[in-house]
């Protein structure tokens, strides 16, 4: 079976051909990802070390497959936690449950775990070795606009994010786009990170 077929519309989708990994993995943690919200930073941080420490274990012997599926799962189950904890605090501060940054969490969880499984019952690694690259250049666009405009927001309405308290009044329309006075860049047209030619 080949790779997971992915809507047009999608954040990520994985190029038909393989590529050569990486020496180095392709993201590593710096100040310019952060974003002043020290919760959203340490689960970040943590987000770009597991998906590090997974691209670097990659390695053409079964072994190695082996030990960097069981790193990228770990990264997996890290991300359902991270997506899970700003989609509660997106609902305590007035988003619609549709909104395009819960949608983009969706897809990209989505094509994580279809990578897996396809490793997992198939024992295709072509995916997942095409992934992991793709993720940290989304990644990298995805913290510096949805979740800068979140951080943002949070501020705004002085949430905290340990209590769960909103300091300040809410919209009074719930908000569908990413915060603030931002759209998202879906909603601009705006090409989506690593769209490349969709995989059947």
């Amino acid at each position: 079976m080949g790779v997971p077929a992915i809507a047009d519309n999608s954040p990520i989708s994985l190029p038909h051909s393989a590529q050569e990994s990486p020496a180095m993995p392709t993201l590593v943690w710096s100040d310019q990802l952060a974003l002043s919200h020290p919760q959203m930073d340490t689960t970040h941080q943590e987000f770009v070390e597991l998906l590090s420490a997974a691209e670097t274990a990659w390695g053409e012997s079964p072994a190695a497959q082996a030990e960097c599926l069981a790193r990228y799962e770990a990264l997996v189950q890290h991300t359902i936690g991270h997506f899970g904890q700003e989609d509660r605090w997106m609902q305590a501060t007035g988003f619609t449950h549709d909104n395009c940054h819960t949608g983009q969490h969706a897809q990209v969880l989505a094509i994580m775990q279809e990578v897996v499984r396809l490793a997992k019952e198939h024992e295709d690694f072509g995916p997942l070795q095409r992934v992991m690259p793709e993720l940290g250049k989304w990644f990298v666009n995805h913290a510096q606009t949805m979740d800068a405009m979140l951080a943002s927001h949070l501020e705004q309405v002085g949430f905290d994010p340990d209590t769960g308290f909103v300091g300040h009044p809410l919209n009074a329309a719930p908000i569908s786009g990413c915060g603030g006075d931002h759209e998202c860049a879906t909603d601009k047209g705006q090409q989506q990170p690593a769209e490349t030619a969709s995989a059947a």
